[in-house]
């Protein structure tokens, strides 16, 4: 969508037009709950962060710079609500079902590959939230560092810090855990 179409989208929204807001809902919908879906791990927690983003947005939407781009703004605001929700989770007692349980009559490649991807989830829980965020915004939604530092409001240096440590730090736990075995080709940088 082009920069154009957004300044006219938020000009409809800050006017009372609830088409226009479902425009907007629509729009960055999928980029708002997959950066939700991978910095929670857990659908429903996805969806609500990804609602309470978008209620936020449409909240605060005079407060956006149309000098900036919008995109990195809404999703720092959906990081911002990540983090919130991490914080209150692990102020909770939970009781997670180990990865084997979930994984059901799939094919042994398939079951081996859903292991795997849980096993990662786990992993990447473990890790500092500031660093999962940036981690997921750069290899999930391929963000560039400069992107990212301006959604998450830190400098580029501390951003390419933090996805390297993200990215060692998830290399480190999914080998003590024994999914993979050698450490060298699991750290490059993508």
């Amino acid at each position: 969508m082009s920069a154009f179409s957004i300044h006219h989208i938020v000009q409809r929204c800050l006017a009372g037009d609830e088409a226009a807001m479902l425009e907007l809902v629509e729009q960055f919908q999928g980029p708002v709950f997959g950066l939700c879906y991978r910095m929670l791990g857990q659908r429903q927690d996805a969806e609500d962060a990804a609602q309470e983003t978008f209620v936020r947005v449409l909240r605060h939407l005079a407060k956006w710079d149309p000098s900036r781009e919008f995109e990195p703004w809404l999703l720092a605001i959906a990081g911002n609500r990540c983090r919130t929700a991490l914080a209150r989770r692990s102020r909770a007692p939970r009781n997670e079902p180990l990865a084997e349980d979930r994984v059901e009559d799939a094919t042994q490649e398939t079951q081996a590959a859903e292991l795997l991807a849980e096993e990662v989830r786990l992993a990447l829980e473990q890790v500092r939230p500031e660093y999962r965020e940036a981690f997921l915004l750069f290899h999930d939604h391929e963000r560039s560092y400069l992107e990212i530092a301006e959604i998450m409001d830190a400098p580029v240096g501390t951003i390419k810090t933090w996805v390297h440590r993200a990215r060692k730090e998830l290399v480190s736990r999914l080998h003590r855990r024994s999914v993979i075995q050698d450490r060298r080709h699991a750290v490059r940088t993508v």
